[in-house]
């Protein structure tokens, strides 16, 4: 980063690489867990309408508690997991990151510490860093689940202000009981934040059913993965009314453009359809981890739309291999207690034979 050593930079931040992956135009992305599936030629015929509506009111300022966003949220989350949720009970920002940081920026921040169990979501610590709050990195089992025990004892040793769990796993798959979770509610002195970004492609009951009993869980998730909106930058979570309110007192003025909102109420409209593509997601993640597992490699168990498989002597070798047949892959193998492997994402049908047979080619 050209001059930057030259800038004030706070010194907790010298020395960092910024979040990213490799974006190479022209070849089978299976790197970053999209969903494949663009939307849908009615889908894009309303949003059409809708914004070209919008349109003419783009020179006043949005709703800033994009009441109606959250309405139509608390309902998909009540019809997805049995629980009844009110509009004040749910929060919406720019992708689950910005809601993830909001949630540092209110119960972390300095001379707090945030906790998680890796190898996770690599964004946690970053946002951790970008907050002034203190980062505790526990490992999870060698199998990368994270029984009740360990984690309890871990809180019981850091006392953090907010414990990160994420299930299922990124970069791993692998999901955490309902049973765990609560536990680590019950040890945990300040907030506990359940990433499900992934929670529609798994298969058990979500951390939203505990809510009610745990008044400091928050559990996060996106439209980016299984609605395909990755493109319109749309996160929430659901929490209690004191949560919320406390996420209000930190977020910025109008941070949910009008055009944000009315793309993912659109998109909830059609919550169906949408949500058809994610049978099609596992069938292809499924068939993945049959043939690489033919192969003779490894594959973590997955309940989400992609996979952690290996090992591989060299990773960035093998990853070089499949991107010169066409397919870029994600590198994961820097990350603590990741050496070794590789994770992928599942594509569409034709994408999924091509990783596959680029995957054989490069084994033999």
């Amino acid at each position: 980063m050209t001059g930057l050593d030259e800038l004030p930079v706070r010194d907790d931040l010298r020395g960092k690489t910024p979040y990213g992956a490799p974006q190479v135009q022209d070849v089978i992305q299976l790197n970053v867990n999209e969903n494949p599936y663009a939307p849908s030629a009615a889908l894009v015929a309303d949003l059409q309408r809708a914004v070209g509506q919008a349109g003419l009111t783009l020179n006043r300022y949005p709703d800033r508690e994009a009441v109606h966003l959250r309405t139509s949220l608390a309902s998909y989350l009540g019809d997805r997991t049995g629980v009844a949720l009110s509009s004040d009970q749910v929060w919406a920002a720019n992708g689950s990151n910005e809601v993830l940081q909001q949630v540092l920026q209110a119960f972390g921040g300095p001379g707090r510490t945030a906790l998680g169990f890796e190898p996770s979501y690599s964004m946690h610590p970053i946002l951790a860093a970008g907050t002034g709050t203190r980062w505790v990195g526990v490992p999870r089992q060698p199998d990368f689940t994270l029984p009740a025990e360990l984690a309890v004892a871990a809180i019981e040793q850091h006392a953090p202000d907010v414990v990160f769990v994420t299930s299922p796993n990124n970069p791993t798959g692998t999901v955490t009981s309902l049973e765990a979770i609560a536990a680590i509610c019950a040890a945990a002195p300040g907030m506990v934040v359940v990433d499900e970004a992934y929670a529609e492609f798994a298969a058990g009951p979500s951390a939203v059913t505990l809510l009610a009993s745990h008044p400091r869980l928050l559990v996060s998730r996106t439209m980016s993965k299984a609605f395909a909106l990755a493109g319109a930058r749309v996160g929430y979570l659901a929490a209690s009314p004191a949560v919320v309110d406390a996420l209000r007192l930190v977020r910025l003025p109008y941070h949910l453009s009008a055009l944000t909102q009315l793309v993912a109420r659109i998109a909830l409209a059609r919550t169906h359809e949408l949500l058809a593509t994610v049978e099609l997601v596992k069938q292809q993640r499924d068939r993945m981890v049959r043939e690489i597992e033919g192969l003779g490699l490894t594959v973590v168990p997955t309940d989400a739309n992609f996979l952690l498989f290996g090992p591989f002597a060299d990773p960035p070798v093998t990853w070089q291999r499949l991107l010169d047949r066409g397919v870029l892959v994600r590198d994961v193998s820097s990350g603590p207690g990741l050496a070794g492997w590789l994770r992928v994402n599942a594509g569409t049908e034709p994408e999924t034979t091509a990783f596959l047979s680029a995957l054989e080619e490069v084994m033999q």
